[in-house]
C-alpha cells in the first residue's frame, strides 16, 4: 500500500508539472493580445492572466474535470496493475508534445495533447474497446467547431464595435479599449483557468479512483485537487510562454486595442460557454479563430494565412502525435516490465 502511495504521490506531481507547462504554453492565449497591443507590459499581463487562472475555480465548477476523468476512457477495463502507468504514460505524452511545440512556437492544443496521449497509452494497453464515444464525441466536435466559433464571434463583435463608435476619432476609441481590453483579458483568463486546470483534476481524480484512494473523486472533486490544479496553472501563466506570444500577438495578425478586445471578448465567450457544459475545448484554438475573425474585418489578406496554415497542421498532429509519444511510452514500460 505503500508503494501504492507513493506511486500515486508521483504521478500527481506529474500533473501538476502538465498544468504548469500548461500554463506557460497557453500564457500567450490569455496575454497575447494584451501585450502586442502594449496595453500591459509582458510582466504585468501575466500577473493579471495568472490571478484569473487561479480564481476561476469559484466560478466555473467541475463539468470538465468529470468529462476528462469518467467520460474519455474506461479506465476500469484496463487490467489493475496497469491503470496509473496508463495514466503516466498519458501526461509523459501529453508533457512532450507540449513541449516540442512550445520550443517550436507553435501554439498548439494542451488540452488535446492530454486527451490524446491518454487515449494513446489506453488503447496501448487494452485495445480500442476502452475509448468512450460519448466524451470523444462533443471533444472531436469541437476541434472544429471551436475556431469556427470563436472566429465568427471575433468577426461579429469587431464589425458591431466598429458600428458603435463609428462616430469616434481614432484617439478616443484607441483610449477607451485600451481599458476595456483589461475586462476583456480577465474574462479569457478567467475561461482558460476554468477549462485548463479541469482537464489535469480530472486525470488526477482519475488516478485517485484507479489506486481506491477515493472511488468517488471522478464524481465529486476533492478540493484539494481543485486548488493545486488551479494554482499550477496559474504559477506557469506566470512563467510566460514568449515564443507562442509572438505568434499569437503579431504574426497571424496585426491587432490594436479594439481588436484585442473584440478578440478576447469572443473566445472568452465561447470558452466559457463550453466549459459550463462540460466540453474540454482548446483555448488554443479559439483564440487563435477570435484573432483570424477580428483580423479578416479589415480584408481577408490582412490575415497571414500561411502562419494560421501551420498552426491548423499543428492542431491536426496534436492527438495523433501525443498519443504516440504516450502509447510508446507504454509499451517501453510493459517490455521493461515483463523483465523483472
Amino acid at each position: 500500500m505503500t508503494a501504492t502511495i507513493t506511486f500515486v504521490i508521483v504521478i500527481v506531481l506529474i500533473a501538476l508539472v502538465f498544468d504548469y507547462i500548461n500554463g506557460f504554453h497557453d500564457a500567450a492565449n490569455s496575454i497575447a493580445t494584451v501585450v502586442s497591443t502594449r496595453v500591459l507590459s509582458p510582466g504585468a499581463a501575466v500577473v493579471w492572466a495568472a490571478f484569473f487562472n487561479f480564481v476561476a475555480f469559484l466560478v466555473l465548477g467541475e463539468a470538465v474535470a468529470k468529462t476528462i476523468g469518467k467520460d474519455m476512457v474506461d479506465i476500469k477495463a484496463i487490467p489493475a496493475d496497469w491503470q496509473l502507468w496508463v495514466l503516466l504514460c498519458g501526461l509523459i505524452g501529453a508533457i512532450a508534445w507540449n513541449l516540442i511545440t512550445w520550443y517550436y512556437g507553435i501554439p498548439s492544443s494542451s488540452s488535446h495533447a492530454l486527451v490524446g496521449g491518454y487515449a494513446g497509452a489506453a488503447v496501448a494497453a487494452s485495445g480500442f474497446g476502452v475509448i468512450l464515444p460519448s466524451g470523444w464525441t462533443k471533444t472531436v466536435l469541437f476541434i472544429v467547431l471551436s475556431p469556427i466559433i470563436g472566429a465568427l464571434l471575433g468577426f461579429f463583435i469587431m464589425v458591431a464595435v466598429m458600428w458603435i463608435f463609428r462616430n469616434w476619432s481614432p484617439h478616443r476609441v484607441d483610449k477607451f479599449f485600451r481599458r476595456g481590453q483589461l475586462l476583456s483579458a480577465a474574462a479569457f483568463s478567467l475561461g482558460h483557468g476554468g477549462n485548463d486546470a479541469q482537464k489535469t483534476m480530472g486525470i488526477i481524480a482519475g488516478v485517485l479512483v484507479a489506486s481506491n484512494l477515493d472511488t468517488s473523486a471522478t464524481k465529486d472533486i476533492p478540493l484539494w485537487v481543485v486548488l493545486v490544479c488551479h494554482a499550477a496553472i496559474g504559477l506557469g501563466t506566470l512563467s510566460g510562454g514568449w515564443r507562442i506570444v509572438k505568434t499569437m500577438g503579431s504574426r497571424i495578425t496585426k491587432l490594436k486595442p479594439v481588436g484585442g478586445f473584440a478578440a478576447e471578448s469572443a473566445a472568452a465567450a465561447a470558452i466559457i460557454g463550453v466549459t459550463f457544459g462540460g466540453i474540454p475545448v482548446s483555448t488554443t484554438h479559439t483564440i487563435t479563430g477570435a484573432i483570424v475573425g477580428v483580423g479578416a474585418t479589415r480584408r481577408l489578406s490582412a490575415v497571414k494565412w500561411g502562419v494560421a496554415g501551420r498552426i491548423v497542421w499543428a492542431w491536426i498532429l496534436t492527438i495523433p502525435l501525443a498519443a504516440l509519444i504516450a502509447a510508446a511510452s507504454f509499451l517501453i514500460y510493459r517490455a521493461v516490465a515483463s523483465f523483472f
